[in-house]
């Protein structure tokens, strides 16, 4: 007996709802020191979903960066601005300008990185580094490395007082994160704090270095994905950005205020934890932990 075809509304409600949570936990995960594509590569795999895939992955990033553009507007255009007055009297003394050049050095090494993987990784979505059992021994690598910045680090510098170096530094970090389970806020974050930033400074300069990297990142994919045959069409991508704008919002107001009077050990232990928990599964699910 052949199979009956469920009806096309159910299939596109079906997928919708699955979109949407990716679309929450992209939101969620996106800018938390905890890692986006390792939770949207485990959390569909446990809901028996499915790896959603490096390309679909990036396109509902779109929705991260474009709540981060929004919340930041006023600080992109002062950056702007400043950017465009050091360039005509050519003195980039003031903290706008330096600000604006340290993100555009710091965006070169995730860049480059990205470069390499395509070029050198074609088959990265099935590659090892998205494996289970790496994603868990990175997660517990960072929260060792986000531990010690807590500890050691002297958090005295503010943003105000960012140098060019410090888009280096902190842009060679951000391109860990090419790596599922690092983090690209969590490797930012970390090298911010090991610099001597205050915490709510750090993060503050970890999201505006990730425009770039996060926007280029969706574009690039954004081809590849709507090629992929996505069960109902492009509504359930639609959805996930759209959702993924709205939660992204929520968790960046949250992560300011909540790092101007706590510290980042909670996150130190949740990606342990993550870690740990994502060892175990892969231990007792082999078959499906690559």
């Amino acid at each position: 007996m052949v199979p009956i075809a469920p009806p096309q509304d159910i299939v596109v409600v079906e997928a919708t709802w699955h979109y949407v949570v990716l679309g929450v936990v992209q939101g969620l995960t996106e800018f938390l020191p905890i890692s986006s594509t390792a939770h949207l590569k485990v959390v569909p795999l446990m809901l028996g979903w499915g790896d959603p895939g490096v390309a679909v992955t990036a396109v509902i990033q779109l929705g991260s960066i474009a709540a981060v553009l929004a919340y930041f507007r006023r600080d992109l255009v002062e950056v702007w601005e400043g950017m465009v007055k050091a360039f005509r009297q050519r003195d980039w003394q003031e903290p706008e300008a330096r600000l604006g050049l340290a993100i555009l050095l710091g965006t070169l090494p995730i860049l480059v990185a990205g470069l390499a993987i395509k070029r050198f990784i074609p088959n990265y979505d099935h590659s090892v580094l998205r494996s289970l059992p790496v994603i868990g021994w990175v997660s517990i690598a960072m929260a060792l490395l986000l531990a010690l910045a807590e500890r050691f680090g002297r958090r005295r510098r503010q943003l105000a007082e960012v140098r060019v170096r410090d888009g280096l530094l902190v842009g060679l970090a951000q391109a860990l994160a090419v790596v599922p389970g690092v983090s690209r806020s969590g490797s930012t974050l970390t090298a911010s704090l090991f610099d001597g930033w205050r915490r709510s400074d750090a993060a503050r300069f970890s999201f505006l270095l990730g425009i770039p990297a996060i926007t280029l990142a969706g574009l690039i994919e954004l081809k590849d994905a709507v090629a992929q045959p996505v069960a109902g069409g492009v509504i359930p991508l639609v959805a996930a950005i759209v959702t993924a704008a709205v939660v992204s919002w929520l968790a960046i107001a949250w992560l300011l205020r909540f790092l101007q009077q706590h510290s980042t050990w909670w996150f130190v232990g949740y990606r342990l934890l993550f870690g740990l928990s994502l060892l175990l599964w892969a231990s007792r699910h082999s078959g499906v932990a690559d």
